[in-house]
């Protein structure tokens, strides 16, 4: 039996922190780290935003199949 390589969450976790000590050193990851943070927040924003918006644009649609008069 073939075990897949990168197939876990830990796999990936391990792979990111050598290619991080490989390119930027020990002393970059705290700074890697911070950008990364800030950028999973602002994706997270955005998308809160965009559901809101969605949920907003459903709630004021009307009904499929309702008749309009």
């Amino acid at each position: 039996m073939q075990r897949q390589m990168l197939g876990s969450p830990t796999d990936w976790i391990i792979l990111i922190v050598v290619v991080l000590l490989v390119l930027g050193g020990s002393k970059k990851i705290p700074e890697i780290a911070r950008a990364m943070g800030r950028s999973m927040g602002e994706f997270k924003k955005g998308r809160m935003e965009v559901e809101r918006e969605i949920n907003e644009a459903v709630k004021t649609d009307p009904a499929p199949g309702a008749s309009q008069k």
